[in-house]
């Protein structure tokens, strides 16, 4: 009888094309086993069974154990499994990238070590969140200063809108009970948006320290694309939660950004966000390869063909 130890892995072949696999699974109170090549999701309610090879990053949720042996099976179909709050909400921690491709981290490197491109990038964050605005020929202090006033004048915005006293934005990092309760929403609001971006870009593959507009952190990057969203989604959520009731503004304004981020698909169009930065000219989705491809580097930046030696003299 054949066991799991000495079943083969899977080719890169054999497994689903990354672009016909399902983006996120979220699991929640639940164990999941596995079950030959698929693993099964255990809850009171009876088992469900997942073909693993069609997942691209399992997000796992509270209330979830995992055993060895889905692991294995996970980790041989090339998904990804990261760690996360009620509904992705928060990033606790993650495994593997849900790609074999070292193209967008690649990417990043290289846009990233270059003033010009690093700038280039920020403007064109900055054209996602204020998309009537032309960012082109802006300084990196230009940009900082714009996206201040354009902030500072959404927050009197929403304010105006829900009726709300706004003072001004305070929070004592580690002290939350001590802001007044439109600021405790907002400070909920911002935590979502960190956790959405970085599950995404842990399961990306993406590194999260090397940032465009932040910097200095190993965060800097998941700061970096949380910003992309907090004046589109977490400011608007965090007033209208605070109009409806001052109390508990923590917990049912992440309820909200919670459901609101299931309801417009944020976390695909965060990966589409993503690619669009980094390789906005290729073609064809480097992630979506089914080919398990490692290759050396030359002296001019050529790949090589690894699995060969390239010593030219005798042994």
């Amino acid at each position: 009888m054949s066991t799991i130890s000495r079943r083969g892995a899977s080719s890169p072949r054999e497994l689903t094309r990354m672009s016909d696999r399902i983006s996120f699974i979220y699991l929640e109170r639940c164990t999941l086993h596995r079950e030959d090549n698929a693993i099964t999701a255990e809850d009171a309610d009876g088992i469900t069974h997942i073909p693993s090879a069609t997942i691209g990053c399992l997000l796992l949720g509270p209330g979830t154990r995992v055993t060895h042996q889905a692991m294995s099976v996970l980790g041989d179909s090339g998904a990804g499994v990261v760690w996360v709050g009620e509904q992705g909400v928060r990033f606790y921690s993650g495994g593997r990238s849900l790609t074999r491709s070292s193209a967008l981290v690649e990417a990043q490197a290289i846009k990233w070590a270059n003033r010009r491109t690093r700038l280039e990038v920020a403007r064109a964050m900055y054209r996602m969140r204020f998309p009537d605005e032309d960012p082109a020929g802006l300084t990196r202090q230009e940009l900082l200063g714009r996206e201040g006033r354009r902030v500072k004048e959404r927050y009197r915005q929403e304010a105006a809108k829900y009726g709300i006293t706004w003072k001004g934005r305070h929070y004592i990092p580690g002290d939350f009970g001590s802001s007044d309760p439109v600021n405790q929403a907002v400070t909920a609001a911002a935590q979502c948006m960190y956790g959405i971006a970085q599950t995404t870009v842990a399961a990306l593959g993406c590194s999260p320290g090397l940032g465009f507009i932040h910097s200095g952190h190993e965060l800097a990057f998941v700061l970096d694309i949380a910003d992309l969203y907090k004046t589109e989604f977490a400011l608007p959520i965090a007033f209208r939660t605070v109009a409806e009731s001052p109390e508990d503004v923590g917990s049912r304004t992440r309820r909200a950004i919670r459901d609101e981020v299931n309801r417009v698909g944020l976390l695909r169009r965060c990966v589409d966000d993503i690619k669009s930065l980094l390789l906005p000219d290729v073609p064809d989705d480097p992630l979506n390869s089914d080919i398990d491809q490692v290759t050396l580097q030359g002296d001019h930046g050529e790949h090589l063909a690894s699995g060969r030696n390239y010593d030219e003299g005798l042994w």
